[in-house]
């Protein structure tokens, strides 16, 4: 009797937190607007504004923008869960020069991962399977943050090196949330 009572426990608790977390699918648009106006937010108050001498070594990283213009919605969340990722890795090794606030940075980075994770959990319900666009979208975005990582690595991570990735990091969230209101 006790193992038929904690097999249909366990099926309520599973068939829960399927519709809790397909309920959460369908309100992601929302979150990550809400997300990313939480992350412009904490990556205005991690640092200051932007430093003068920093001006003459601004860099242009052409952020590719056609990857968050695919036909189906579900590819718009897997490039935005691509994008978070990178942007989680990049603000997640050798910040000693940087000089941002310490708590700022980590309420930033927390926000990223749970998105990372609640994205990952709605895409792979959708896709269980790459189309071939994915992966030339997947490409694009490895390429972009492999400039701003190289460009980190050059300036030898230095605070005008993190200062223009941190506005480029802004820019790209700003894209972002252009295409979530839009969807």
């Amino acid at each position: 009797i006790m193992n038929a009572f904690g097999l249909i426990q366990i099926g309520l608790i599973l068939s829960c937190t399927t519709i809790i977390s397909s309920l959460q699918c369908s309100h992601l648009p929302l979150q990550q607007r809400k997300v990313i106006e939480n992350s412009l937010r904490l990556l205005d108050k991690m640092g200051k504004k932007f430093p003068q001498q920093c001006l003459r070594e601004k860099m242009s990283f052409r952020f590719p923008t056609q990857v968050l213009r695919p036909r189906q919605k579900e590819s718009v969340g897997v490039a935005i869960e691509e994008i978070f990722q990178h942007i989680f890795y990049i603000f997640s090794k050798n910040l000693t020069l940087a000089a941002w606030d310490g708590t700022a940075l980590d309420e930033f980075q927390n926000g990223l991962y749970l998105q990372i994770e609640q994205l990952e959990a709605c895409v792979m319900k959708k896709h269980t399977h790459y189309h071939r666009s994915k992966e030339t979208s997947r490409l694009k975005l490895k390429k972009y943050f492999q400039k701003i990582d190289c460009f980190l690595k050059d300036k030898q991570h230095d605070l005008c090196s993190w200062e223009i990735s941190r506005a480029e990091m802004r820019r790209c969230l700003q894209l972002i949330d252009k295409v979530t209101r839009k969807l």
